[in-house]
């Protein structure tokens, strides 16, 4: 072992962590995980009396949430009560939930410094910590989440260019342009705009499902733009869409739609909004700079006599 590789397992067993849980089981795999990824577990506590047991305990590095088993209301009044906590200790916040807790855990951290994990694999929750601790460890799990990170941010990076170059020049051909605010409407001079309807973006997102008869879905995963097209057909209709339903939408594990939402939302090209009718759920929907780009691109592949991809 060298001595950097001392410092690291040092540093990463030095972490405190605090496991919140209520479900037995739930302790045991959230402790399995704190083990493997080499944190010290200091405290364990429940739900009930939150904020006392919170108080009762100095200073957290890691807080390692499982919400199995925990009611929706529950969670709605201890998320925030955990984000403000991990605030005050510049903790790392990693939750763990199941796809009935998405959209109450979205409305709370979505967006924010929490590690979302819906229906993960332990090696998720293991990669999580280690990611969070700014060391490898040695942890390829890791590494590939890293990477996958990476390539994410990437290709919704290129998706929101070429939306941009398309709200603006509609389909004139010029380059991309860099990523910036001052959006306009395609320029329609040149003849009659063609008529986008909701029933069309439906049959694109049935066309690509489609494909999975035929071909494995990975080879052409793509679940920005399918959450793209999802929230353009919802707003032709008048309809809202669900953290939870676009999850859905995105046609892959709940937690990586999370991190798709995250980054389309860094993007500049949705946002969250607050379900009126129900203050523990939240909806997510185009911003305007996503809705002139989707308008554009569907404009500018009626207009080239094409079919959507």
């Amino acid at each position: 072992m060298t001595g950097f590789e001392g410092f690291e397992q040092h540093a990463a067993a030095a972490r405190r962590a605090v496991i919140v849980a209520d479900d037995p089981l739930a302790v045991a795999d959230a402790e399995a995980a704190v083990r493997h990824a080499g944190v010290a577990v200091t405290a364990t506590i429940f739900f009930a009396n939150l904020t006392t047991a919170l108080d009762d305990i100095t200073h957290a590095d890691l807080l390692l949430v499982d919400a199995t088993g925990v009611p929706v209301e529950t969670l709605d009044g201890a998320l925030p009560v955990l984000a403000a906590r991990a605030e005050r200790d510049r903790a790392q916040l990693v939750v763990s939930f199941g796809i009935e807790a998405i959209d109450v855990v979205s409305l709370h951290l979505l967006g924010g410094p929490a590690t979302l994990l819906c229906e993960a694999r332990p090696e998720e929750r293991v990669a999580a910590i280690v990611l969070g601790s700014g060391t490898k460890a040695g942890f390829n799990a890791a590494e590939r989440d890293a990477e996958r990170l990476q390539r994410l941010n990437a290709e919704v990076a290129r998706i929101a260019e070429a939306l941009a170059k398309l709200a603006r020049d509609g389909d004139t051909g010029e380059g991309v342009r860099g990523r910036t605010d001052d959006f306009v409407a395609p320029d329609t001079g040149a003849g009659p705009v063609p008529t986008v309807s909701a029933a069309t973006v439906r049959g694109a997102i049935r066309a690509r499902r489609l494909r999975e008869q035929f071909f494995a879905s990975d080879l052409f995963a793509d679940p920005a733009w399918d959450m793209l097209l999802d929230l353009f057909a919802a707003r032709l209709e008048g309809g809202n869409v669900s953290v939870s339903s676009l999850c859905i939408a995105s046609a892959v594990p709940p937690t990586t739609a999370l991190r798709w939402i995250t980054t389309l939302t860094d993007a500049g090209l949705v946002a969250r909004q607050e379900d009126p009718a129900d203050k523990r759920r939240a909806f997510i929907v185009l911003t305007a700079r996503g809705v002139a780009g989707m308008q554009g691109y569907a404009e500018a592949v009626a207009r080239a006599g094409l079919g959507w991809a």
